[in-house]
């Protein structure tokens, strides 16, 4: 039997981006395909090792890096990943228009991209609709690009104002007796929006526009009987209200304003019994004109490639606590309509 082989022409100019940094851009191909890449002068050589090797779709891979480092993109582990992850989903054969969609550049002059299908979808939703919730696990890019998102919205001067908020809830730890002023006693809840705009827009920036008013970052009660015209709100850890906070929160919205609800419904801090404002929202307000509800998955997380592990395992977990809870609880009806 012929051992399958194809050929593609990689230019010089972006081959050492193709391969990455110790070839372990092609070593991921090389693993998820069972297939040798070789690189001979202006061409790439892939060659299948088993007979169960993807050859035609460790091609199609690299034929979507050399788009997209044509483009002058730098390509990462994550897109590698992403790539090949996506290889069967209808969205792969425009998969490399992403880059094409810049949000703003940080203060260091990178460019804010969505890096996945679910991230394009989400920023599309905020520039479509007047509230967006974005749900999903940790590493998505729910917070940074909804404060990209209202970075850019301030700079156009589509918003007079920044308002970032979220409960200050702590994380099943008692953090005990906070010292300094009331500012100083929320600012560890809150430093995930620091950092984001610090990111952004720069320490300085940031702290001559909060002197002035018009970026704000205070928790979740701090909102209660203000109504917010011309602002761009985000609530970060939604999943840390109750119902009473987000129906609270959401009722705030003014005119010519815009409000991006974030949570990670699987990190839920509330007491026992108290249920999450951010589901009850979802439930409630789906299906509503000018309202989008965006789920994104460990797909579309960005972080380190063991997050997206860590993510899946717990899942798994979780989906078999639930799947036995639900076998118990079956029995249990079971055997009392045997007794009564």
């Amino acid at each position: 039997m012929d051992i399958p082989k194809r050929q593609l022409e990689i230019p010089n100019t972006v081959i050492v981006n193709i391969f990455g940094k110790l070839d372990e851009n092609v070593k991921k191909i090389e693993n998820a395909f069972e297939v040798s890449i070789v690189n001979r002068d202006d061409f790439v050589q892939i060659v299948g090792l088993s007979q169960s090797a993807k050859v035609d779709k460790a091609l199609a891979v690299l034929q979507k890096m050399v788009v997209i480092a044509k483009k002058g993109e730098k390509i990462d582990d994550q897109q590698v990943n992403y790539l090949i992850a996506s290889l069967e989903d209808e969205h792969f054969e425009h998969i490399e228009k992403l880059n094409d969609d810049t949000i703003c550049m940080t203060i260091s002059g990178k460019p804010v991209k969505p890096k996945t299908v679910g991230q394009k979808k989400y920023i599309d939703q905020i520039r479509k609709n007047t509230i967006v919730f974005s749900i999903g696990p940790a590493g998505t890019g729910k917070t940074y690009l909804a404060m990209a998102m209202a970075i850019t919205a301030f700079r156009a001067g589509q918003v007079n104002r920044i308002i970032l908020t979220r409960p200050a809830i702590e994380a099943g730890e008692k953090l005990g007796f906070l010292p300094g002023d009331l500012q100083q006693k929320v600012d560890p809840y809150l430093r995930p929006l620091y950092d984001a705009l610090h990111d952004i827009m720069g320490a300085e920036t940031f702290q001559r526009n909060f002197e002035r008013g018009v970026i704000e970052v205070a928790p979740l009660a701090y909102m209660r009987g203000r109504t917010l015209d011309n602002s761009f709100i985000v609530l970060d850890e939604a999943q840390n209200t109750t119902p009473e906070q987000m129906k609270m929160f959401l009722t705030r919205l003014g005119f010519n304003s815009k409000a991006v609800i974030t949570g990670d419904i699987t990190q839920i801090d509330l007491p026992e019994g108290k249920r999450s404002g951010i589901n009850e929202a979802v439930r409630i307000l789906d299906g509503i004109e000018d309202i989008a509800i965006c789920r994104l998955t460990s797909r579309d997380v960005v972080r380190h490639p063991l997050v997206q592990k860590i993510i899946n395992a717990y899942e798994k977990t979780e989906a078999r606590a639930a799947y036995k809870e639900r076998e118990r609880e079956s029995r249990r009806l079971r055997r009392r309509g045997r007794l009564l």
